[in-house]
């Protein structure tokens, strides 16, 4: 197989059409700064630049085509003067010409960086003003294995952002990606040591000759390209499934570690003590940021609606509180959740920045107000709710004729507070002995009753209790339920 040296061939892009690239718009509207050409395309059109004479009388030529070079023109800008100097490249980049090596034959692949077996062509651009920095991936120093830049998928639009995506069914590829089945998400996964996995390529299986073994990765993906320049034996090995442009295995880590809570950078030292190769930290937000919460946002949209079909049948019993960043009146955002007390599901999530409203101490009124405007607006009607005793809470609630009842559980904060400051008192030293058994009363109060004038009953009965007294005139609840016990003890 002769090998030709193709480092000096190159073709201008003027020469493809718009339909030739895989990224033409976010070439053309500034995402991306390189041309990606189809598979198999080839140069259609002549080029319509033109030379244009120089003024000082000396002709330039373009740098990195064999055509016409391309037209220039003057425009006005409303830059600053720091903005027009001589941009001074980094010390990190040893790169010369912007220009791309693509891949262009008959014979294809189904690589995701295109085909193996057919002629690099470099396709010429302007160079940009400023490089986009390499990701992490693409950083690492490895000795053996050549390692290729993981594109954008051919559906990833950057100008969405994702507060935009309500919907991950929007992207083709995404349903493929999330497939159990096609993705190999249940597969079991193994930690191969590269001397190991080559030694499975050095040999042909036809001739039994050495053969040319290329390595590639990408993040936790490799594949192995066997050459056999004797027999012209060639197979390629990959370590994952890839749909579209993404291995999966790169996906399902980013997964793991974004839907456990798990900290990036911690599990990046682990892989870096063991010289586990990894993705980098923009693979990853973008992998969160395309695929990860779309999905989120999608599941619980599909959730919320769900609960709001189940709500509409009946008027619903919910609570809500307030959980903010920070304690005090220092927060500046507070995440109101609104729960179905009689299955424990949230069915709604409301998040408020402090400077909305004009201060933290108004977000949880903001909070209550917007869920409570979702449930009307989806016909979902409110028989009663429980918060905390928050001032404002109780005066919104009171003017829209809501009936409130407040949290045990603040009730009991609240009680156990006077208590304490009870019980420091010389003459009152014994609540401190009842200190424990009363807010054990308190939530007994709550649970046991059905009506609110038997809470109010059995919750009043503790003052006769403490003084060994267990039957009362109140018939709606006449005495105490414990059994009578005696005791030894008198101070008991």
């Amino acid at each position: 197989m002769p090998n030709h040296d193709h480092s000096n061939v190159f073709i201008c892009s003027s020469h493809f059409e718009e339909s030739d690239f895989i990224n033409f718009g976010e070439y053309s509207k500034g995402f991306t700064t390189r041309l990606r050409l189809k598979p198999g395309a080839v140069p259609s059109r002549q080029s319509t630049a033109s030379v244009q004479p120089s003024t000082s009388g000396t002709s330039f030529s373009h740098a990195f085509s064999q055509t016409d070079p391309p037209n220039l023109s003057s425009r006005r800008t409303q830059l600053s003067m720091g903005t027009l100097r001589h941009h001074v490249k980094s010390r990190g980049t040893q790169t010369t010409g912007c220009s791309e090596s693509v891949n262009i034959g008959t014979t294809t692949a189904d690589a995701p960086w295109g085909p193996l077996t057919s002629t690099p062509i470099k396709v010429a651009h302007p160079r940009p003003a400023k490089r986009i920095r390499l990701e992490e991936e693409e950083e690492y120093d490895t000795s053996h294995s050549t390692i290729i830049p993981e594109p954008h998928d051919s559906t990833y639009d950057p100008a969405n952002s994702m507060t935009d995506v309500t919907d991950v069914t929007d992207m083709t590829d995404s349903s493929q990606l999330f497939d159990t089945t096609r993705s190999g998400y249940k597969d079991s996964k193994f930690i191969v040591f590269e001397k190991c996995l080559l030694e499975l390529f050095e040999t042909c299986p036809i001739c039994k000759r050495v053969s040319d073994v290329r390595p590639r990765r990408r993040g936790t993906f490799l594949a192995v390209d066997q050459i056999c320049h004797h027999c012209n034996f060639f197979r390629q090995w990959k370590s994952q499934p890839v749909i579209g442009s993404c291995p999966t295995g790169n996906l399902q880590l980013s997964a793991a570690i974004y839907f456990t809570g798990t900290s990036f950078f911690q599990l990046q030292k682990v892989f870096k003590a063991m010289h586990l190769k990894s993705i980098g930290h923009s693979t990853f937000r973008r992998h969160a940021r395309s695929y990860l919460e779309p999905a989120v946002i999608h599941k619980w949209h599909a959730f919320q609606e769900s609960e709001f079909e189940h709500l509409r049948q009946r008027p619903v019993k919910i609570g809500g509180d307030m959980r903010a960043d920070s304690p005090g009146h220092s927060a500046k955002y507070g995440s109101y959740s609104l729960m179905n007390l009689e299955n424990n599901n949230i069915i709604d999530i409301q998040l408020v920045q402090s400077n909305e409203v004009g201060g933290s101490h108004n977000m949880e009124k903001e909070g209550l107000k917007r869920s409570l405007e979702l449930l009307e607006s989806k016909g979902v009607a409110i028989e009663y709710i429980v918060t905390d005793r928050h001032p404002q809470i109780q005066k919104f609630l009171r003017e829209r004729s809501t009936q409130h009842f407040y949290d045990v559980w603040h009730f009991e904060k609240g009680l156990s507070k006077k208590l304490d400051k009870i019980s420091k008192d010389k003459d009152c030293a014994v609540v401190k002995k009842w200190q424990r058994g009363i807010r054990n009363h308190v939530y007994w109060c709550a649970t046991s009753s059905s009506t609110g004038t038997e809470k109010v009953a059995k919750w009043t009965s503790v003052v006769n209790h403490i003084q060994n007294k267990h039957t009362y005139d109140n018939p709606a609840f006449p005495k105490c339920l414990h059994p009578v016990r005696q005791t030894t003890d008198h101070k008991k």
